[in-house]
């Protein structure tokens, strides 16, 4: 029987580089496997159905919220986001690590419900240099800069409440300690499953 896969949830503020960071460790850890968040956004750039979101209707979304088919949803800069249940839990059986790439309240919900996930928060050096990379996105509107900047303030207040924390100074820095910290996850889970598995004597 496969042990249970590990659950690591990846948060940061928008525009703090978490996603680019889970791109990085998707690509070369081919133990991880990735969860797609549905939303209510609408689609940015190059984005595609099912590669970066489920793009659905907000009727859609809250029917699926009434079915539990979420394992955390949250309403976060006016739209909703929300991990689907049934594709995390069917990789995880199957003893695959999952990384989810959510905001700071799916990340505590997350937790609630699976106390063994690990929940790594990526801090920007500053809320200036968060300020930067949101404008240098190009994707925003100063408004929404300005409205994603004052959230950051309690996301970041809330990061304490996290297992660990990883200031995105420079990103191959962020990806190694990351990388460092899924690997040393990995081995405690192992040790925790030898130690059921061991015969009495």
């Amino acid at each position: 029987m496969k042990p249970q896969g590990l659950l690591i949830v990846v948060s940061a503020p928008s525009g703090g580089g978490k996603t680019t960071i889970c791109e990085q460790l998707l690509r070369h850890d081919r133990r991880l496997g990735r969860s797609v968040s549905a939303t209510t956004r609408l689609r940015r750039g190059r984005e595609r159905e099912g590669r970066e979101y489920f793009f659905v209707t907000p009727a859609e979304f809250r029917r699926r919220i009434k079915q539990r088919r979420f394992i955390e949803w949250a309403r976060v800069h006016d739209h909703y986001y929300g991990t689907p249940r049934q594709a995390v839990e069917r990789q995880l059986a199957a003893g695959r690590d999952v990384v989810l790439v959510i905001d700071v309240q799916g990340g505590l919900a997350v937790k609630r419900q699976y106390p063994r996930a690990v929940l790594i928060f990526v801090m920007p050096p500053s809320r200036q240099v968060l300020a930067a990379r949101l404008r240098g996105r190009g994707t925003d509107t100063q408004a929404t800069i300005r409205r994603r900047l004052q959230n950051a303030r309690w996301e970041m207040d809330l990061a304490k409440r996290y297992d660990y924390q990883v200031v995105n100074r420079r990103l191959q820095d962020a990806v190694e300690q990351i990388q460092a910290i899924i690997t040393a996850a990995r081995l405690r889970v192992g040790i925790e499953n030898k130690t059921k598995r061991r015969p009495k004597t």
